[in-house]
């Protein structure tokens, strides 16, 4: 390996990229230029409208409509952030909402529609509670990532003026996502939007859709095998055919950098609400942090479902046209 191509890299800060970032760990044959973008989510809109960097962390979802439209950049199997999703999805008492199957008929908020959230969560509720969505509205108060995804008939924007909180609050919609997906933030995604507190509070008043979440969850991917994949990475296109090395050169370097991350939780450190949520998955899995094709390969096939029955793209893509096959 002669070449050393310097690249420009945008990543979020988590306990299992920080050894990467801050050089601890290298990445064999590459001088990394990291580049910070908070929220992370401008980085995802930055890459799928203009290209902008080399390697980047990007929502699954936003990663296949751009990927299915010809987006020049494919994805490695790592997933910088898990979470399941029967949760974080909040109604209004006075709603009449008990089961998914009441959504049929009301109005719901969520960001935006292609938002990797709202779809694993549409998911569920399909296929496992017989939620028909084209009889929900989806009411979204952002713009989706790539500007050129048509939406379905049944996905309206917010008025102008209007965040799905207000509305939420004055029972315009009945139903919403929480955190930054939905009613747990006020305005569009600018630096800190995640941390409004206010809202975030103000979503915690309403009542969770699904009881005994964690439980469900659990049972859930004990029977399935599906553990939602958020925050892939990509690499564009040229750099993979120029260096045929760098896919595993990337891996290795995740791998390295998660670590000590995991000793680190496996030792019972760390309080972030991150950390909480994978020290509570080591029960059901050795590796809340799980790389490569072979561990996540029912997760991207039900991903990949999910997002064609919601239209978000056109048909059923062979994994290898999205994702290089690579395990640690």
């Amino acid at each position: 390996m002669t070449q050393r191509p310097r690249l420009k890299i945008a990543i979020a800060s988590y306990g299992h990229t920080k050894a990467l970032k801050d050089g601890a760990v290298p990445i064999t044959g590459v001088e990394p230029d990291f580049v910070e973008v908070v929220p992370i989510i401008g980085a995802f809109r930055r890459m799928v409208r203009d290209v902008e960097f080399d390697i980047c962390e990007m929502a699954p979802t936003t990663y296949m409509i751009a990927r299915s439209l010809g987006a020049p950049f494919i994805a490695l199997p790592i997933f910088l952030m898990r979470r399941f999703h029967h949760g974080g999805f909040v109604v209004r008492p006075d709603a009449g909402i008990k089961v998914p199957k009441d959504l049929e008929g009301k109005k719901v908020g969520v960001r935006a529609y292609s938002v990797t959230t709202g779809v694993w969560t549409r998911g569920i509720f399909i296929n496992e509670y017989e939620l028909d969505s084209a009889k929900v509205t989806w009411v979204v108060d952002d713009e989706e990532h790539v500007t050129a995804l048509k939406l379905p008939p049944n996905v309206v924007h917010a008025p102008q003026g209007k965040s799905l909180q207000s509305m939420m609050k004055a029972g315009e919609i009945q139903a919403g996502f929480t955190g930054p997906a939905g009613v747990g933030r006020a305005g569009p995604p600018i630096s800190g939007w995640d941390k409004d507190s206010a809202a975030a509070a103000a979503a915690d008043t309403y009542p969770e859709l699904i009881a005994d979440v964690e439980q469900v969850e659990a049972d859930w991917f004990r029977r399935s095998g599906i553990y939602p994949i958020h925050g892939l990475v990509v690499v564009k296109d040229e750099h993979i055919k120029n260096y045929p090395w760098l896919a595993r050169s990337l891996m290795d370097a995740f791998m390295a950098s998660k670590q000590p991350y995991l000793r680190e939780l496996r030792g019972g450190h760390g309080d972030s609400p991150e950390n909480k949520r994978y020290r509570n998955f080591l029960s059901l899995m050795s590796d809340p942090l799980p790389y490569g094709m072979a561990a996540n390969r029912a997760s991207i096939e039900a991903l990949v479902t999910y997002s064609l029955q919601q239209k978000l793209i056109p048909s059923r893509p062979q994994l290898d046209q999205v994702f290089i096959d690579i395990d640690p």
